[in-house]
C-alpha cells in the first residue's frame, strides 16, 4: 500500500466484497428489462420497415415480351396468304421477290397485331422488317419454322 491507497494487486476483483472501510468499485449495468425493450424496438422497426418498403417485384417484362412475339407469330401463322403458299409467313420467305413484295404489308399487319406500347423486328432469310432493336433492353423472341425457313419475331418495349 503506498500512499494510503491498495496498489493494484490488492484492489478487490469483481468477484470479492470490499473489506470494510474500501469503496467498492463502481461499474454501470443495464437492466434486462431496458434491454429486452431496445431489442424489441429494433425488432419492431425492422419489421415496418420491411412493409414500408416491401419485396422488389420480380422482372417479368421478358417473359411477358416472350407471350407478345409468341402471339404474333402464333397469328401470322394461322393467316391465309394473299398471293401464294400455306400460310402469310411462308409466303413472306418463299423467295426473295415474294419478301420485297410484302414488305410493307407484313409491317402494318405486325403493328396491328401488337400493342401501341411495343416495337418489333420480323427477320427472314431475305431481309427484316421492323425497328432496329436498341441494345440494353428486354426482348421477347420467338422463331417460327416454314419450309423455306425461319421466321424470327422479336418485340421490345417502346
Amino acid at each position: 500500500m503506498r500512499g494510503g491507497e491498495p496498489t493494484r494487486e490488492e484492489q478487490p476483483t469483481r468477484d470479492e466484497e470490499p473489506t470494510r472501510g474500501e469503496q467498492p468499485t463502481r461499474r454501470g449495468q443495464l437492466s434486462l428489462s431496458v434491454v429486452e425493450a431496445g431489442v424489441g424496438a429494433v425488432l419492431v422497426l425492422a419489421v415496418a420497415m420491411g412493409f414500408a418498403l416491401g419485396a422488389p417485384s420480380p422482372d417479368d417484362r421478358a417473359a411477358q415480351l416472350d407471350l407478345y412475339a409468341e402471339d404474333a407469330a402464333t397469328v401470322l401463322a394461322g393467316e391465309s396468304p394473299r398471293h401464294g403458299g400455306t400460310t402469310r409467313l411462308a409466303e413472306v420467305v418463299r423467295s426473295p421477290g415474294a419478301f420485297d413484295r410484302e414488305r410493307d404489308a407484313l409491317g402494318r399487319r405486325v403493328a396491328r397485331i401488337l400493342p401501341e406500347n411495343l416495337m418489333f423486328r420480323v427477320g427472314t432469310p431475305h431481309g427484316a422488317v421492323g425497328f432496329r432493336k436498341p441494345a440494353g433492353v428486354p426482348v421477347g423472341t420467338t422463331t417460327v419454322t416454314t419450309a423455306h425457313g425461319d421466321v424470327t419475331i422479336e418485340v421490345w418495349y417502346a
